[in-house]
């Protein structure tokens, strides 16, 4: 009997007790510290449970911060947490890498996060991404600028270009044109890439004006003027224009019908007269004094 009771009251002793110390210890624990947007917990406070009364954690920077000033140690301490006196700050990527015929604006700034553009220099375009972010290992540029080119020139009938590459013209290049003996170039005699990839002008046409063809005998009239070709290939005889005369003929035809209605005119004239004046010379009038004196 006597066991029992002294068994029961050890049991009613201890009972408080653990209540004592597992509210005791539940007080003096810390919570787990929060990170914020610039202070983390390091890898190994991640790995911890419990963070008892006198427990010590590291804070570190943020990923795209770096410490500033300060250790980032922090202890528990009466159910709290000691004031870190770490400070972090952002990375700075700096200006980007130069790149060749490539300029930044970097206006957003140039801190973790920052976003700049690529422009590239007249007569160039982007080759890739145009914009480019400032990350915590520095700025993700895989960009580049490359020249512009222009499709191949235009071949131009009667004519030749000076363009002779395979390769497509670039930027500021310039193609000149001339015409074939005995073709006028109009237009102008040369074209630039430009920085849209499209020519400053259309290519020159050659023009051999008004061409008469001869072939077995029949003429065959083009253009504005006219020339005279032989059967014999390679000959080619100068240009004429016809122009001019074309446009006097019908004058020409006015005057010489004119002309001819005079003269015919005055034919029938002259012979009118002449009549009238044979008629005045024959002297009929006087035959009967002739008759008279003939009588006497």
């Amino acid at each position: 009997m006597d066991v029992l009771l002294d068994t029961c009251g050890r049991r009613r002793v201890m009972f408080p007790l653990l209540l004592y110390l597992f509210v005791v210890k539940a007080a003096a624990d810390c919570p787990k510290p929060q990170a914020t947007e610039k202070i983390v917990l390091t890898n190994e406070a991640l790995l911890l449970n419990d963070f008892p009364d006198g427990v010590d954690v590291t804070l570190e920077c943020a990923h795209g911060y770096v410490v500033e000033s300060g250790s980032g140690s922090i202890t528990c301490v009466d159910n709290n947490w000691t004031v870190p006196d770490l400070s972090c700050k952002k990375i700075d990527c700096g200006p980007p890498n130069p790149q060749p015929n490539m300029s930044f604006n970097t206006s957003a700034g140039t801190l973790f996060g920052a976003i700049i553009k690529a422009v590239c220099d007249k007569g160039f375009r982007i080759i890739g991404t145009s914009y480019s972010q400032c990350y915590a290992t520095g700025w993700n540029q895989k960009s580049k600028c490359k020249i512009v080119t222009c499709k191949k020139p235009s071949e131009v009938t009667n004519g030749r270009s000076s363009w002779v590459s395979q390769d497509d013209p670039e930027y500021g290049e310039t193609i000149k044109y001339v015409c074939d003996v005995g073709y006028t170039l109009v237009g102008n005699d040369s074209i630039v890439c430009g920085e849209t990839r499209d020519y400053d002008s259309r290519p020159p046409v050659c023009q051999g004006g008004r061409d008469i063809l001869t072939t077995a005998g029949i003429a065959t009239t083009t253009g504005g003027t006219s020339t005279t070709s032989s059967s014999l290939p390679g000959e080619h005889d100068g240009a004429v224009d016809t122009n001019k005369d074309i446009g006097y003929m019908p004058v020409i035809v006015s005057v010489i019908g004119v002309s001819i209605a005079v003269c015919i005119v005055a034919l029938f004239l002259h012979k009118f007269l002449l009549r009238r004046k044979g008629s005045y010379d024959t002297r009929e009038d006087l035959k009967p004094e002739l008759l008279q004196f003939q009588n006497l």
